[in-house]
């Protein structure tokens, strides 16, 4: 497929349902329950306007934005996202060579299809890892030694997920990982031959990051044990920048301020995590008035557009993180389609500068 027909990320998802297994693409795509929760951010998002201004001169217009006394040159970065690979062999390299051509932080999931090491190479350092505490702890605190051994400077700690949100597209396709393959799964590939072809090619993705002395690995195992001393232990262990991720109550907010967490990441997971919960965007405004002017607040959950990104920016956020469309860019075009789906953004984002009179991005 052509990258050159992504025009969109509606146009990047299109082409993605075309290419992926069926079991695949609603792994990437799907939420908890009746998908609601995405529907009602989604509606948030699309109610707010952005003001039009004339006769500005917007000639000159920057992206840039600043993210821990660094300079990023987008306003956004990439969302944590665990076996990339499954939208293409070698995707997460593929978002990593992004991350350090644009010097954007690549949210690294600690169950990438990647070692953490290569990643964050590849990225030139542009790169921050994100842990869960699972289990009894032992096995989360031997991957943050790691990550710091690595060279990471930024840890995000994602506490949303105490036990794994019921995705119904999943159950009904039996998604598991590693793939166990019945005749239904036999039946999905066998009828994308592309993917399957080149995934036997490089091998099946694997979660690369539990290859560790004493450490075994189940994507079901209870998070629920996580507490406000988790938090502390995390925070004493950790030299670097801690970021939360997964806030979306003004009060958990101010409480993590005041235990020397640097930042927050507003986000529902992507909707994949409980239906019910409220919109990212409709609280991204309390919080901000929860914990001051000058907090560092992040975003990310349901952002399709440059105007998305402007939105988020003016109702809060200091930057925003894209998650999913990336994944549909690289499974409908490879690489070259995640670069045409990155400068659809910046173009979108650009434009919506201009028309509304805007030389640079700073929150009002």
């Amino acid at each position: 497929m052509s990258a050159g027909a992504i025009h969109s990320a509606q146009d990047a998802r299109r082409l993605a349902k075309r290419r992926l297994p069926w079991m695949v693409f609603d792994y990437i795509d799907g939420s908890a329950g009746a998908e609601t929760g995405a529907a009602r951010n989604r509606a948030a998002l699309d109610a707010m306007t952005l003001r039009p201004r004339i006769l500005r001169d917007v000639s000159e217009r920057s992206l840039a934005k600043e993210i821990f006394g660094a300079q990023a040159e987008r306003p956004f970065g990439i969302a944590p996202m665990g076996m990339c690979n499954l939208s293409r062999p070698g995707a997460d390299l593929m978002l990593a060579r992004l991350a350090a051509q644009y010097q954007i932080p690549h949210g690294v999931s600690t169950v990438a299809s990647t070692p953490l090491e290569r990643i964050i190479e590849v990225a030139h350092g542009h790169a921050w890892f994100q842990i869960y505490f699972s289990g009894d702890g032992v096995g989360t605190f031997k991957l943050v030694e790691r990550a710091r051994l690595a060279g990471y400077e930024t840890l995000v700690m994602t506490v949303d997920v105490p036990e794994v949100g019921r995705r119904p597209r999943e159950l009904r396709h039996g998604f598991k990982m590693p793939f166990r393959l019945g005749p239904k799964q036999f039946v999905d590939f066998a009828l994308h031959p592309r993917w399957s072809l080149s995934s036997l090619f490089h091998g099946k993705p694997q979660m690369a990051n539990f290859e560790m002395p004493g450490y075994s690995f189940d994507r079901t195992e209870s998070r629920a044990k996580a507490d406000w001393d988790t938090l502390k232990k995390m925070r004493d262990v950790w030299p670097g920048k801690l970021v939360v991720k997964g806030v979306l109550d003004p009060e958990d907010a101010t409480a993590l301020r005041e235990q020397g967490v640097d930042a927050i990441q507003v986000s529902s997971h992507g909707a994949r995590q409980l239906e019910s919960a409220p919109s990212p965007f409709s609280v991204l405004p309390e919080i901000r008035a929860a914990v001051g002017p000058d907090y560092p607040l992040f975003f990310d959950s349901g952002l399709r557009s440059g105007e998305d990104v402007l939105k988020v920016l003016e109702s809060g956020a200091d930057f925003t993180f894209f998650g999913r469309i990336l994944q549909f860019a690289i499974a409908a075009g490879g690489e070259a389609g995640l670069k045409q789906l990155w400068d659809v953004l910046s173009d979108e984002l650009s434009v919506a500068m201009a028309q509304t009179g805007m030389t640079e991005l700073t929150r009002q």
